[in-house]
C-alpha cells in the first residue's frame, strides 16, 4: 500500500543540520546552568540529573524494543528531555521522581503519540506538571544553600519581599537545578542563537511581554511596581530558561513568523497572570503547555495564503 503524505503550506523549512546535531547543541547550551545548578546544591543534583536522562533514554530504548520498532535514541532527543527535566526538578527530589517523570515525558507525551515531531507539547514540561499535580509537597521542597533553607526568590517576592540582582544572576538561592543562575542561562541563550539553533524573536517577545503585563497587572492589583520588581520576576523563577530552552522547541512551537509572536506573547500573558493572581508563585510552565495547545490554532491563523488564490466573489 502506498504511503501518503500531508504536506502543509509554505513555507517549507529545508536546512543541513541533522536531529542529532541539533540535540547535540542543546545539550551543550544546558551544561553552564546545569552545571552552575550542580556547584550550588551539590552531588544530589548531579545525581538527579544523570538519573533524569538515563531514565529518560531507558524508557525510550525500552519502548522501541518492545514494539519492534527502530531504537532512535541516537538522535539524543530523550537524552534533552531527561536533561530539561532535571533542570525542572529539585535537588531534594526522591529518585524515584526522575523515573516516574521520565516514563511520562517520553511514553505518554511523545512515544504513544508517534515519537520525535509527533508530540503535541513539551515533554519535560508536561511531565514536570503531572509530577508538580500529584506529588506538589516533593516538587516543591525547597533545598538548602549554603545551609541554609528558604523560599524561592518568586516566593519571596510573592509575599512582598525582595531579592538582590546579583544573586538571581549568579543563582546563589533555593530553586530547582537549571532555573537559579540568570547568567548561565544566558550564556547558553548566546550558543543557540549562535549556532543558528534558535532565534532570539520567542524568547525577546517571552520575555519583553512578560515584564509589559506583570507591569500592567501589578497596576491593576494596586501593587508597588518598580524597574526592579519586574528585572527580579524575568531573572527569578523558570520565566528566562522556560523562554530560551522550552518555548523554542521545534515541535511545539508554530514555525510561521507572526505565529511566534502571537505564541510567545500568550506565555507572557499567562506567566504573568499565573504569577500575579493564581496561587502558585510559578505559571512559566503551565503558560507553555497551554500555549503549545494553541499552537495549532495559531499556525491556521497565520498560515500564509497560497500564491493565486482568488478571494470569492461578493455576494449580489
Amino acid at each position: 500500500m502506498s504511503q501518503l503524505y500531508n504536506v502543509s503550506l509554505s513555507p517549507h523549512i529545508r536546512a543541513k543540520d541533522t536531529t542529532r546535531g541539533i540535540m547535540l547543541d542543546v545539550l551543550i547550551a544546558l551544561l553552564p546552568p546545569m552545571a552552575t545548578g550542580v556547584y550550588i546544591f551539590g552531588i544530589r543534583a548531579l545525581f538527579i540529573t544523570l538519573l533524569s536522562v538515563a531514565s529518560c533514554v531507558g524508557w525510550e530504548f525500552l519502548y522501541e524494543k518492545l514494539l519492534g520498532l527502530k531504537v532512535t535514541v541516537g538522535d539524543l532527543s530523550a537524552a534533552v528531555t531527561g536533561m530539561i527535566l532535571a533542570m525542572n526538578l529539585y535537588s531534594s527530589a526522591p529518585w524515584w521522581l526522575p523515573v516516574l517523570g521520565g516514563g511520562f515525558a517520553v511514553v505518554v507525551v511523545k512515544c504513544l503519540f508517534g515519537g520525535l515531531g509527533q508530540n503535541f507539547m513539551n515533554p519535560a514540561l508536561a511531565a514536570r506538571c503531572f509530577l508538580l499535580i500529584s506529588f506538589p509537597k516533593l516538587m516543591t521542597a525547597y533545598p538548602a544553600v549554603d545551609g541554609v533553607s528558604g523560599a524561592t526568590p518568586l516566593a519571596v517576592i510573592k509575599d512582598g519581599g525582595s531579592v538582590p540582582l546579583m544573586t538571581l544572576l549568579i543563582g546563589n538561592h533555593s530553586g530547582t537545578i537549571g532555573e537559579t543562575s540568570a547568567l548561565a542561562i544566558l550564556i547558553g541563550a548566546l550558543y543557540l542563537i549562535i549556532r543558528g539553533v534558535i532565534r532570539i524573536r520567542i524568547p525577546a517577545v517571552v520575555i519583553l511581554s512578560s515584564a509589559l503585563f506583570i507591569a500592567g497587572f501589578g497596576f491593576i492589583k494596586g501593587d508597588a511596581v518598580t524597574p526592579e520588581l519586574i528585572i527580579s520576576h524575568i531573572l527569578g523563577g523558570g520565566l528566562l530558561a522556560g523562554a530560551v530552552f522550552m518555548a523554542t522547541d521545534y515541535v511545539t512551537a508554530p514555525v510561521t513568523r507572526w505565529g511566534q509572536v502571537i505564541y510567545a506573547a500568550l506565555i507572557g500573558f499567562l506567566t504573568a497572570f499565573i504569577r500575579l493572581f493564581g496561587g502558585s508563585a510559578e505559571g512559566m510552565s503551565y503558560a507553555i503547555i497551554i500555549s503549545n495547545l494553541l499552537t495549532p490554532l495559531i499556525e491556521k491563523l497565520t498560515a500564509p495564503r497560497p500564491f493565486g488564490l482568488e478571494k470569492k466573489e461578493a455576494a449580489r
